[in-house]
């Protein structure tokens, strides 16, 4: 029996392929609940903090709801109301915030801060998103894939744009642990780092997985079962790096072109936000600075493709909620 109680959800690098299997099922069960309405509030009584360094509608929503449906209480801190790393070290934060709560969530920038969290709170710590790794949302993408096609051993993946960054790996390392074909489709100068590339295709190895680091976007995507992109600039990248990527990544946009080049059933996925048309004021300006309609993805693509997207956006909220339940408590039946 797989027992995850106590442990902190920090990267997906820590978890077998089994565990991270475990999550997606318990992710399932919590889903079919949630849509029969059936209460599982068992954690009553627990409390969990969500610090928030970058904002988010997608990962606050989750873990707030989650928890609630959970039976606990959160609080929420932002970088207004959390003197975390400016008056008080992450040290000193952590040791206060775990005798207070049950569980500490973390979204913001280096992966030191919740490796930081998770040493010194003493609770589990679950890992919202860093500049380095977003294993939360790759269970979502996982389960969502998995809703839509079935099995995931031998699946590919491609995802284009910047792979540098927490996306690019932790796609990579979930593709490398349950066995999906992972393309990385960039830029040289946008791959992966080679030590996590190396040490994911030993994983890939032994799921039975290949790892492609290509800049040629037919080779990337051919045949793919799913095209996957994210914005091309990051929260809390100055806004000048925006011309440099336009230029370079345009040429990896998630046309209807590409994804006729993937497989006839192919899915498009998205993390979001999905800068695809001008109805954000951040697409209007990029719009009044380059004249661009569109960036990583063009409108017809997220229209045409929108089902799984929206699919992976809630999944975010069952998974989430999973992992919660799991690193508080054993022995949910599911």
């Amino acid at each position: 029996m797989i027992s995850l109680k106590g442990r902190s959800f920090l990267t997906l690098k820590d978890f077998t392929p089994e565990e991270i299997l475990y999550l997606i099922d318990m992710a399932a069960h919590f889903k079919q609940m949630k849509k029969q309405h059936i209460l599982h509030d068992r954690l009553k009584g627990r409390n969990v903090a969500l610090i928030f360094e970058k904002t988010s509608t997608r990962t606050r929503s989750s873990f707030e709801v989650a928890a609630h449906d959970l039976g606990m209480g959160a609080t929420y801190l932002d970088p207004k109301s959390s003197q975390i790393g400016k008056k008080e070290s992450i040290e000193d934060t952590a040791k206060v915030l775990g005798r207070m709560f049950d569980g500490i969530e973390y979204r913001g920038y280096g992966q030191e801060i919740v490796e930081s969290l998770a040493k010194h709170s003493g609770v589990p710590v679950w890992n919202g998103l860093t500049n380095e790794y977003h294993p939360t949302q790759i269970l979502a993408d996982m389960m969502t894939i998995r809703e839509h096609m079935g099995e995931l051993r031998g699946r590919t993946l491609a995802y284009m744009g910047d792979a540098r960054y927490n996306m690019g790996n932790s796609l990579m390392i979930g593709c490398a642990k349950l066995g999906l074909n992972f393309h990385a489709v960039a830029p040289k100068k946008y791959f992966p780092e080679e030590e996590l590339v190396s040490q994911c295709r030993k994983w890939a190895e032994e799921s039975g997985a290949e790892i492609l680091l290509t800049e040629d976007v037919k080779q990337g995507t051919g045949d793919a079962d799913v095209v996957y992109t994210d914005v091309w600039v990051s929260m809390g990248e100055p806004d000048e790096v925006w011309e440099e990527r336009i230029e370079e990544l345009t040429p990896y946009r998630v046309t209807m072109d590409v994804m006729k080049n993937a497989s006839s059933n192919a899915i498009f996925m998205h993390c979001l936000p999905a800068f695809h048309d001008l109805d954000t004021e951040i697409g209007r300006e990029i719009n009044a600075k380059f004249g661009l309609t569109c960036m990583e993805v063009t409108d017809e693509v997220f229209k045409s493709y929108q089902d799984a997207i929206f699919d992976e956006a809630e999944n975010r909220m069952h998974t989430i909620k999973a992992v919660m339940a799991a690193t508080l408590a054993d022995d949910w039946d599911i």
